[in-house]
């Protein structure tokens, strides 16, 4: 059945979730976990949309606890992730196994967890084409390559560019833009920002714009957000208030370059035009907890998805302030009659935001969600006990939206 979901239970220490965003027919997410006991991991998830199969692959990550994970939209064999560790050393890179790294890079020293941020390489044949099954069980544990290191500074989340090449991470109260060279083997800090004002201000999270050539970055930092230029790591607006309490997350409308989505714990979900930040131009009260994650959908971006703590995962369609209010543009000459005067009749109608659907399938927090960069209708949602979920719009919106 279409409509039907699929999932696998993962470590209940497995916190980070990204899509894989270079160009690939395959559906792939990656998760990366948080664990103090064990050696932390990227698992790799497949998924085999034709026979509702999902099929996962273990990498060691062995530098830290993952607290953000990126994928390269221009390399899919290439990730980027903030981590916790101990003493974060200022070492040199040897062409050792990970073990080795890990002793070279990382010490504890006294006991100091730091915030450490690096790029790595997966194995060639675990990238998209490769050659080995990734359900081979009697193969041993894959290893990360280690690229560079992101430093110095004690980033909270690498935040990948649109062309692969830059990254921005942000460190407590500074937001950092790195230039990566010679296929991401070496980061060069190209320049930076701090936050000002009174007390300990502190970046929460942040993201990319799709829009202006990749030159401009949202942060939030308790409940205000924040525009950048990137070329002169410039303010370019403010909005102090956002939410009435901390913004967890943030995300620009692919299609529209000014609309910017944001949430928090104050259980709401804010829609914002950066050219106008007085009020919020729309406001979901659809969680009943604090809001960890909203995000639009690639290619239609009247599809919102959020996540939340009180278990749910609500898909929303907001087309009112989409890019496409009134459905597609469809030439006159390929209707009849009776297709105008309908097609003319619902133009006239004001578009109806509203939830489209509910999923109660986690039984704890979920902490994440994103869309698959491969197809478009599908989408992945993680909660705090492990359970990896994955989605698809229903079968009837996908086709009211394509016909």
């Amino acid at each position: 059945v279409e409509d039907d979901m699929a999932s696998v239970d993962l470590p209940s220490d497995a916190r980070a979730l990204t899509p894989q965003t270079a160009e690939t027919d395959a559906i792939r997410f990656l998760v990366g976990t948080q664990s103090l006991k064990y050696d932390n991991q990227v698992h790799v998830i497949d998924f085999d949309d034709e026979n509702n199969i999902i099929s996962k692959t273990v990498l060691l990550h062995q530098a830290g606890e993952i607290w953000h994970i990126s994928a390269s939209p221009a390399d899919r064999g290439v990730l980027a992730t903030c981590y916790s560790q101990g003493e974060c050393a200022r070492g040199g890179l040897t062409g050792g196994g990970l073990g080795q790294q890990r002793a070279e890079l990382f010490r504890a020293a006294d006991s100091k967890v730091v915030t450490c941020a690096a790029v790595w390489r997966m194995p060639a044949e675990l990238e998209p084409g490769g050659q080995e099954s990734p359900e081979d069980a009697a193969s041993p544990a894959h290893a990360l390559e280690l690229l560079c290191l992101l430093e110095p500074a004690m980033p909270r989340a690498p935040l990948g560019a649109g062309d692969g090449k830059r990254v921005v991470s942000l460190a407590d109260s500074h937001i950092l833009l790195w230039d990566l060279e010679g296929s991401s083997s070496q980061a060069t800090l190209a320049s930076s920002a701090s936050l000002e004002g009174k007390g300990q201000l502190k970046f929460t999270t942040g993201r990319w714009s799709p829009h202006h050539n990749c030159s401009q970055v949202a942060t939030a930092n308790d409940t205000a957000i924040r525009g950048w230029d990137t070329r002169t790591m410039s303010q370019i607006y403010c909005i102090e208030s956002a939410h009435g309490q901390l913004v967890r997350d943030l995300d620009f409308n692919p299609n529209k370059q000014y609309y910017l989505a944001s949430c928090g714990d104050d259980c709401k979900v804010k829609f914002w035009d950066t050219r106008n930040v007085a009020e919020p131009v729309k406001t979901l009260e659809e969680h009943s907890h604090w809001v960890w994650n909203v995000r639009y959908n690639h290619s239609h971006d009247q599809l919102v998805l959020t996540g939340s703590s009180d278990s749910r995962v609500i898909l929303s369609n907001m087309v009112s302030i989409s890019s496409e209010p009134f459905g597609h543009l469809v030439d006159d000459d390929d209707l009849s009659d009776q297709e105008e005067r309908r097609l003319e009749e619902k133009s006239q109608e004001p578009p109806q935001d509203s939830v489209i659907a509910t999923y109660e399938e986690h039984e704890d927090s979920v902490y994440a969600v994103d869309w698959s960069s491969a197809d478009p209708w599908l989408f992945a949602s993680l909660s705090y006990d492990g359970r990896l979920v994955i989605n698809r719009v229903p079968r009837a919106l996908k086709y009211h939206i394509l016909l």
